[in-house]
């Protein structure tokens, strides 16, 4: 089983938007992304996001893209300087999960996942990019499998 971690797309500075919503340019790179990964064939259980405007629109997205039979909703513990070992601790490889959230969360996790440790970062997330990770056949590590991200370069 995978699970797959998006940083929410890009969005609006606080001075423009207090809830600080997508881009029109963030929502279209989400929409992309969602697109492409449903060509490939992706199939999410359920998706979970912060509950932040930003996080809630992206898997919004995601959600109307991939359909997932689980579904969408908030879920604590996932705000850009939330503990990871907290989440960490309650991921569950048996369904496919997408978590949307924020940095510097995201790249934690991830190196959390992988390493023991939350740093180094050991990838670099993009606004409304998917990473893919997957169970390691060794007892209790992920591997990162995949990435998907709007730019490249």
């Amino acid at each position: 089983m995978a699970l797959y971690l998006v940083q929410h797309g890009r969005s609006h500075p606080k001075t423009v938007d207090p809830e600080k919503g997508l881009t029109e340019e963030g929502r279209s790179e989400v929409q992309r992304i969602a697109e492409v990964a449903r060509g490939y064939g992706v199939r999410v259980h359920t998706i979970l996001h912060s509950g932040k405007t930003r996080a809630r629109q992206t898997a919004a997205i995601m959600d109307a893209t991939l359909s997932p039979p689980g579904g969408v909703r908030e879920k604590t513990g996932l705000n850009p300087m939330d503990d990871v070992t907290a989440l960490a601790g309650v991921v569950d490889s048996a369904t496919d999960c997408m978590l949307v959230g924020h940095l510097p969360f995201m790249e934690r996790l991830t190196a959390w996942l992988i390493t023991g440790s939350i740093e180094p970062p050991i990838i670099k997330f993009q606004n409304g990019g998917i990473v893919c990770l997957k169970e390691n056949p060794d007892p209790g590590g992920w591997v990162i499998a995949w990435s998907l991200m709007p730019n490249i370069g």
